[in-house]
């Protein structure tokens, strides 16, 4: 039996997933939770064979939560999925232990294909992301300059700048990522030059237009 936890910060995808996979021979889904705090304090007493993650949640996100599951529990297989298929979340999640990456679009078959293929120790890949993953491989062979300013952020610049897109404030960022506030100051205003924003407001919307936060995911903030 494959035990499955669900981790999404919407509450229609999660209990849509649990549907699809509630009547599935050989997988058991064991809970389903809104971040990766939330799914880092479970899997301290209670270890699921796989997680379906979501990439974009609030707090520390899908990344850090990638990394720290992938350091500190290596036996739990974590299959990134996303509604997103053309940034650098998929190199990223996967260069940060995630044993697959999935799309939310796809179909329930194929979902139950991959959590099948991590659990034995394979990596699962969704065509179209390994299809992208080739090309940007292609890209950067031939021209290794970054297509867009945010392909040139680093992995924790794009940790801190999606925590301030969500609204969480320089003390707790520094305080879920173990920083120092000077340290996350100092990305944030890395981050402001590197994209030419200024404030806050404008690095929301610079990232909203490149796909890396959606409208839906901005207005639960701004509530």
């Amino acid at each position: 039996m494959i035990r499955v936890l669900i981790v999404d910060d919407h509450a229609i995808v999660r209990v849509g997933i649990k549907r699809l996979l509630q009547d599935v021979p050989g997988i058991r889904v064991i809970a389903d939770l809104c971040s990766g705090e939330e799914t880092l304090s479970f899997i301290r007493k209670d270890q699921p064979d796989v997680i379906l993650l979501d990439v974009r949640m609030p707090g520390i996100g899908g990344l850090e939560t990638t990394r720290r599951i992938s350091k500190l529990y290596p036996d739990i297989k974590i299959l990134a999925v996303t509604a997103f298929n053309d940034n650098p979340y998929p190199s990223m999640v996967l260069q940060a232990g995630a044993a697959g990456f999935l799309t939310k679009d796809s179909g329930v078959d194929e979902m139950i294909d991959a959590i099948k293929k991590v659990f034995k120790g394979e990596r699962y890949i969704s065509p179209e992301i390994a299809q992208q993953l080739a090309l940007k491989s292609i890209g950067e062979t031939s021209a290794p300059t970054p297509t867009s300013p945010l392909e040139g952020l680093s992995e924790r610049e794009i940790q801190v700048m999606l925590m301030l897109t969500n609204g969480t404030d320089i003390q707790d960022i520094a305080d879920k990522l173990s920083l120092s506030t000077k340290t996350i100051n100092s990305y944030r205003y890395r981050i402001f030059e590197k994209l030419g924003v200024k404030n806050d407001v404008e690095l929301t919307y610079y990232a909203m237009r490149h796909g890396y936060i959606d409208k839906l995911n901005y207005a639960q903030t701004e509530e």
